[in-house]
């Protein structure tokens, strides 16, 4: 009797120390869109669980960082600690879609998300704030969180907001998109067979 060749589980837990933060973070590919998340930046918070709720992942942050000085260490290293994390949880990507996208709305907000887990970093970002600040949160940190992702992910991300009024509406429909789109690319391809989706054979 063969034995039944088992799909590596897509799971990973990164730990990230520096001077600046203390974070750990743990995702599931194949969850059901569960989180733990405790930042210490709320409105972080808030984004994480759209990434978790609409791509279906099982995320944990934990993380501690120096907000006394403000929340720009934080929010990039979180970035920087979930790119590894999904990097690693993917493996060698043989099988996936590869591609994703995905257009989310939120009343007047529409935001658009592409991205390829080609194996290269890059972040196209064209998001036009209606202001600074959603509450205590600078709204430049979303650049960074996502620049910290690509980097370490190694994907490549396009990012639009194409309309919005209110500035948390536009940061929220960049979330879902980015989690919908995320959840395309990484889903299994049946047609694929595990193949890798490259001509060059690797990613």
């Amino acid at each position: 009797m063969q034995s039944e060749q088992l799909t590596p589980r897509r799971y990973a837990e990164v730990v990230r120390n520096t001077n600046e933060t203390q974070i750990r973070v743990s995702i599931n590919l194949d969850g059901t869109g569960q989180q733990k998340l405790n930042t210490g930046v709320p409105f972080l918070d808030h984004m994480l669980d759209q990434i978790a709720r609409h791509g279906l992942f099982d995320l944990e942050v934990e993380a501690k960082g120096d907000l006394h000085i403000d929340a720009h260490h934080t929010v990039e290293d979180i970035g920087i600690t979930l790119g590894q994390a999904f990097a690693q949880a993917l493996h060698n990507k043989a099988g996936i879609r590869r591609y994703g996208h995905a257009y989310v709305p939120l009343d007047e907000a529409l935001s658009r998300v592409v991205l390829d887990c080609s194996g290269r970093p890059g972040l196209e970002f064209h998001v036009d704030f209606k202001r600074a600040m959603i509450g205590s949160f600078d709204v430049d940190l979303t650049h960074e969180f996502f620049q910290g992702f690509v980097n370490h992910a190694l994907v490549s991300l396009h990012i639009d907001n194409l309309r919005g009024d209110n500035a948390h509406h536009q940061c929220e429909t960049v979330f879902k998109a980015f989690g919908r789109a995320l959840r395309m690319a990484v889903e299994p391809d049946v047609r694929a067979a595990g193949m890798i989706p490259s001509t060059k054979g690797c990613l």
